[in-house]
């Protein structure tokens, strides 16, 4: 099955693939020829999810899903949340947004909060969404060299490594994005 995965960050696509069997053959953006940034225009995560799949769908007529994930500490109500990739600018630089998380948790004792994912299927048939959770803790200062994102600062529940510190593999057995791709994966195979 060709489908879309309506982004051309390859660390995503490259985690996305690998928990993928050779019956799915997943295209970028840049494959299907849309070279634009895509809208995230909502307040939610599932709302930026709906308005980049829909989005691809109607305009280059490809099933397609897309993510949106945000990080949400419970201390800060949520934050950074929808925000997460520009949570320090536009830039969207991984250092400075976990610079300003920091300095936003800096004598803050409760550290609890979750990874979360939703990702948004659209073809002709049909619109669905699935979520996927990880829970964790804060740390105090980055750990690891691998993901991207806040992986050096988020060390999950039941863990003692950050997710920047474990292989892909490992990441991916236990990942939010892998939850809520697991979702899909079995909705799309019931589907056959």
């Amino acid at each position: 099955m060709r489908i879309c995965f309506a982004t051309n960050n390859q660390h995503k696509i490259k985690e996305v693939c690998a928990l993928l069997d050779s019956s799915y053959t997943i295209l970028s953006l840049s494959d299907i020829g849309c070279l634009e940034e895509l809208a995230e225009e909502q307040s939610t995560i599932p709302g930026n999810s709906f308005q980049k799949a829909n989005y691809v769908f109607q305009k280059y007529h490809v099933p397609c899903f897309a993510d949106d994930s945000g990080l949400e500490v419970d201390s800060l109500n949520g934050e950074p949340g929808v925000d997460s990739a520009h949570y320090a600018g536009p830039q969207r630089s991984f250092d400075d947004n976990m610079n300003l998380l920091l300095k936003n948790l800096n004598g803050v004792t409760m550290r609890s909060a979750q990874f979360r994912t939703v990702i948004t299927l659209v073809t002709p048939q049909t619109t669905q969404q699935f979520e996927g959770i990880l829970r964790g803790q804060i740390l105090h200062d980055k750990r690891g060299t691998e993901g991207f994102g806040y992986d050096p600062l988020f060390l999950p529940d039941g863990y003692n490594r950050t997710l920047a510190e474990m292989s892909l593999e490992e990441k991916n057995k236990i990942s939010h994005r892998s939850k809520a791709v697991a979702k899909l994966i079995e909705f799309l195979t019931s589907l056959r």
